[in-house]
């Protein structure tokens, strides 16, 4: 029997079916975050309907974007790109309309499992999982284990604190922190201050090669290890598995390794810095077999 599985972002839900270790009909919807809670959840019970047309499943896997209680199948908090959204019973919901089980658990802990399974962390009992794109996500991964934290919130890397000097948290409670130096958004608006032409990762590397914007990309490499330093000496992981699409450039893996390997105690160095290999099918994959990581 299928799984029905979704990846819910505030751009867009991604969706498929699952059986015998992969993904069919993956099909992609836009979100329409903005229009609230209720129409989200309308949105993915129209597409679950949908795929009963296909074929049958015996049960739901979610990855969700917010903070969430898998044990419960409900969001915890979620930002204003999800108006509405925190407190939504994300598992009761679907059971209810659907009669089969259901489970839940946030996007980047979803793709944390997905590559545990399928991809980069398989074989491996210690990592952590980091994802940098419009902000800095986490993943720690302890004895085969997900860590959840005693309010299933563990691996938010990009509260790190970087740099005190800056620190607002009354006007920005990541002030100072590592998600607004590291993330793509801070690459892109370094670079757009330099020229507004520059209005993306990939528009970025594709001029890398002139000096002004290779400074800027390598000011940036040192604000991701700069993370990585604490995240490394903290938890003491075999590896680290980087994902968003700017890791996806050429050789910008090996800068951050090199990088890394510099600023680390010698007995840490042992850590593996890899890229993540799912692409944007990690968080589907990971809700396929979320019963394999209940907490």
């Amino acid at each position: 029997m299928a799984t029905m599985v979704l990846d819910i972002g505030g751009t867009a839900i991604k969706s498929g079916l699952y059986q015998d270790g992969r993904l069919s009909e993956i099909r992609e919807t836009a979100t329409e975050a903005r229009k609230g809670a209720a129409h989200v959840i309308n949105r993915v019970m129209e597409i679950i309907r949908e795929y009963t047309n296909i074929c049958s499943f015996e049960k739901i896997g979610i990855s969700t974007a917010g903070q969430v209680d898998p044990a419960r199948g409900c969001i915890i908090y979620a930002n204003e790109n999800l108006p509405g959204y925190t407190g939504t019973m994300l598992k009761d919901l679907m059971e209810q309309e659907f009669h089969v089980p259901t489970a839940v658990q946030n996007d980047v802990n979803a793709a944390a499992i997905g590559e545990a399974v399928f991809g980069a962390g398989r074989g491996e009992k210690n990592f952590v999982c980091l994802t940098y794109g419009t902000g800095v996500g986490g993943a720690i991964f302890t004895d085969g284990k997900l860590c959840q934290g005693c309010s299933c919130s563990a691996g938010e890397f990009g509260g790190i604190i970087v740099h005190p000097q800056d620190r607002n948290p009354d006007a920005d409670i990541f002030s100072g922190c590592y998600e607004r130096y590291a993330s793509t958004t801070a690459l892109v608006k370094a670079a757009t201050e330099l020229d507004p032409a520059l209005s993306s990762g990939r528009a970025v590397f594709e001029r890398q090669q002139e000096p002004q914007v290779r400074q800027i990309i390598d000011c940036w490499i040192m604000e991701i290890v700069y993370g990585l330093i604490s995240i490394v000496h903290t938890l003491n992981p075999a590896c680290a598995i980087l994902g968003g699409g700017v890791m996806e450039q050429s050789s910008l893996l090996q800068q951050v390794q090199e990088k890394l390997y510099q600023n680390l105690i010698p007995s840490f160095r042992h850590i593996q810095i890899k890229k993540a290999e799912l692409g944007n099918q990690a968080g589907m994959l990971g809700a396929a077999v979320l019963d394999s990581f209940s907490p």
